[in-house]
């Protein structure tokens, strides 16, 4: 354990035969549950051969730390497992709970696949689909065909309408996004556009007026500016709820929440309104 100043730090290994994406994705998700410490990541990717493994416990060795693994190969495993317990080290195959349960409510046998989730199958392309739709929609491109769209994501500017979108479109969902500009009107296809979500993006003036300062200082643009003014943030902020609440579209507060969390709202609403179609 690191312990600099007030802050704990730990090290933390993983080891993929794969992208290592998914990995990395449980233990940050877990770590996050333990504020008073951060984690110093190691990603060994692509571990398919004994030297591969090598490398990665000779760094595990020198920083000594917790091991979380998802390796295919029983051999490459074994060595892992027997090393890490020689060096007294915890080391974990995060799917391994996963795999035992789902083998035994389907009374069925895994088949282990290398990086299996990444199949080049047909929802692969769908995703690859999805992901070059939105980007050819985002901030109000392409309005001519939206209706092609599976959700439309309203906002003022720094709302995270395209970081927002672009996380929808790597899970297979066409997203075009529109800006709300004050004194542009609203494209008038969308006003009659039937799509399964339209939803609004709003926050805070204040943390919206944030988000446009520091925009601006990374253009190294320092003059005065209404994009900057809580008052005319506000004025657009009220634009934006009065053309959502006319038309009956959902609206979403981002202040406090990710992307992600975001998203997953927006999913939530996508699968009701399947739902309701049925």
């Amino acid at each position: 354990m690191i312990q600099p100043g007030s802050q704990r730090f730990f090290h933390l290994h993983l080891v993929s035969d794969a992208t290592g994406e998914t990995l990395n994705t449980v233990a940050k998700a877990a770590a996050a549950q333990y504020s008073d410490f951060r984690p110093i990541a190691h990603i060994y990717a692509l571990v398919r051969t004994p030297s591969q493994l090598n490398r990665a416990l000779r760094e595990i060795e020198e920083q000594p730390g917790i091991v979380l693994f998802t390796l295919i190969n029983p051999d490459i495993r074994h060595h892992l497992e027997r090393q890490c317990e020689a060096m007294g080290v915890p080391c974990l195959s995060i799917l391994d709970p996963i795999i035992t349960i789902l083998s035994q409510y389907l009374n069925a046998t895994s088949r282990p696949q290398v990086g299996g989730q990444h199949a080049l199958n047909s929802d692969y392309f769908r995703r690859i689909d999805a992901l070059n739709f939105t980007m050819a929609h985002d901030d109000g491109q392409s309005i001519d065909d939206i209706e092609k769209s599976d959700v439309i994501i309203l906002g003022v500017s720094r709302t995270s309408k395209t970081p927002t979108s672009i996380y929808l479109a790597q899970r297979g969902i066409r997203v075009a996004n529109i800006p709300i500009v004050p004194g542009v009107p609203v494209p008038q296809k969308l006003m009659t556009v039937k799509v399964p979500v339209v939803v609004g993006l709003i926050a805070s003036a204040e943390r919206i007026a944030q988000i446009r300062r520091h925009r601006l200082l990374s253009l190294k643009e320092s003059r005065s500016t209404d994009y900057v003014d809580p008052r005319q943030i506000t004025d657009e902020l009220m634009n934006m709820k009065t053309l959502c609440s006319n038309n009956d579209w959902p609206m979403i507060d981002v202040t406090r929440r990710s992307v992600e969390e975001t998203a997953a709202s927006i999913l939530n609403m996508l699968s009701e309104s399947k739902r309701l179609d049925k």
